[in-house]
């Protein structure tokens, strides 16, 4: 029997052994995505507003940190590390203390408005868009 291995997952499994070994992780705030790994973001219009859901297991809500200034998006997470003593830890990917995702957003949106809920270690938001995003209908006068 044959299996097929997708090769560029193997090299991606390769990549991050190596980098994951090879960097301190006092380089983690310069290599976010590969060292630290990054929450996974959906972003979608839905008309009047924008929909956000990040994927932050293990974290409550007084560990998040949200604020919108016009068309960016800051989340703070802040991930306790729960290490126990006397444990040999064969492999850690999941990443601990603190990390910022900065997301550049399609249209500004109403900061007053935005809502966040936290279920099941998904983030999700809603960001009414600012009028000035929302289409405006032109009247044509006539002479």
């Amino acid at each position: 029997m044959t299996v097929y291995v997708n090769p560029f997952r193997q090299l991606r499994r390769e990549m991050d052994r190596l980098l994951t070994g090879f960097f301190p992780t006092t380089f983690d705030e310069f290599l976010p995505g590969f060292v630290r790994g990054q929450p996974a973001v959906n972003i979608w219009d839905q008309g009047e507003e924008l929909m956000v859901e990040m994927e932050v297991p293990g974290v409550k809500s007084n560990q998040i940190d949200i604020s919108v200034t016009g068309d960016e998006l800051t989340v703070k997470v802040e991930r306790p590390d729960l290490t126990q003593e006397d444990v040999i830890y064969h492999r850690r990917e999941r990443p601990t203390g603190i990390f910022t995702r900065v997301l550049q957003l399609p249209c500004a949106v109403d900061a007053q408005r935005v809502q966040a809920d936290l279920h099941e270690g998904v983030l999700n938001l809603s960001l009414p868009k600012a009028e000035t995003a929302k289409p405006r209908k032109i009247n044509v006068a006539t002479a």
